[in-house]
């Protein structure tokens, strides 16, 4: 599973060929979570408070790229990586 951003200790991946809807997925420390990146929320798993803060905040700011490098993993392509959260 390519990781296609890393911040504060939270790593962002996505799958190859996974299923609908768009999203991706979040990991920190013991955590995980999906986000699905249309709604922008939390569609499965757990986040402490603040991370998931982090990660939708940062998403909204990237989610044409998230969008594209989930069209690059359904075709089996390698996604591009997108800048950290600063």
């Amino acid at each position: 599973m390519p990781t296609i951003s890393s911040f504060y200790g939270i790593l962002i991946q996505m799958y190859f060929n996974d299923h609908a809807p768009p999203h991706f997925h979040v990991q920190y420390a013991e955590y995980k979570a999906t986000v699905d990146i249309a709604m922008l929320t939390i569609s499965g798993g757990d986040l402490p408070r603040r991370a998931q803060e982090l990660v939708l905040d940062w998403a909204e700011l990237h989610q044409e790229e998230l969008l594209e490098d989930w069209r690059l993993c359904m075709e089996k392509q390698a996604p591009k990586p997108i800048a950290p959260l600063k």
